[in-house]
């Protein structure tokens, strides 16, 4: 069974990588420590599981899930999650994630979990609880593009356009226009309006270092 890890704090990885390399019949064949390199790999290798963090710098677990699914169908991810909370729950199985788990509980029921979406059921932490404490990150799904939600985050991140144009590899003239769009479809005129709204949204954390303008 075949495995790719994504995860970007390497103390945390390197437990996940020991805790994999450990169970019969599972094979890490790469590593990632951002989004952006996991779908690359994902489609090089196209691993039969990927195991990702939710919050990660360049590109978030979610749209890197459904950029993945895109090139990979086949492929199965298990989303890990700081949070226990409905709404990203909720906005994990949208994007087409077949599991979910706490890390708090992850080192103790991954195993489990991957042998469980490996015969074709999904598999939510049995501690992730379904009480709706927040919506926004549901609702923000539909509103913004595949495309726009990678110039948010980067945004946020405070990158600047030109290295924002750099990482997508489009010209910066296209990231002014996504900035616009993002700008008039959501209502917010301004970097720091829009990187809060990507942290309300868990785009990405608020404890990422911000270089708000």
């Amino acid at each position: 069974m075949t495995i790719l890890l994504v995860e970007d704090h390497e103390v945390v990885r390197e437990g996940l990588r020991r805790l994999l390399e450990e169970e019969e019949g599972f094979q890490l064949i790469g590593e990632a420590a951002n989004g952006r390199a996991a779908v690359k790999l994902a489609g090089k290798l196209r691993p039969r599981v990927v195991v990702m963090d939710l919050a990660m710098p360049l590109l978030n677990g979610l749209e890197a899930t459904r950029q993945i699914l895109k090139i990979a169908p086949e492929t199965k991810v298990i989303i890990l999650s700081a949070y226990d909370d409905a709404a990203y729950i909720d906005a994990v199985e949208a994007a087409g994630a077949a599991g979910y788990l706490v890390k708090q509980r992850a080192f103790k029921i991954l195993a489990n979990a991957i042998r469980a979406i490996m015969s074709g059921v999904t598999f939510f932490c049995p501690h992730t609880t379904k009480e709706k404490r927040g919506a926004a990150v549901r609702e923000a799904a539909p509103l913004l593009t595949s495309r726009e939600t990678e110039v948010l985050q980067l945004i946020a991140e405070g990158h600047m356009n030109k290295e924002i144009a750099s990482e997508l590899g489009i010209s910066i003239k296209t990231v002014e226009k996504h900035r616009q769009a993002l700008m008039n479809k959501l209502d917010i005129h301004e970097s720091a309006g829009l990187t809060r709204y990507a942290i309300n949204t868990g785009i990405i954390e608020s404890s990422v270092r911000l270089n708000i303008v």
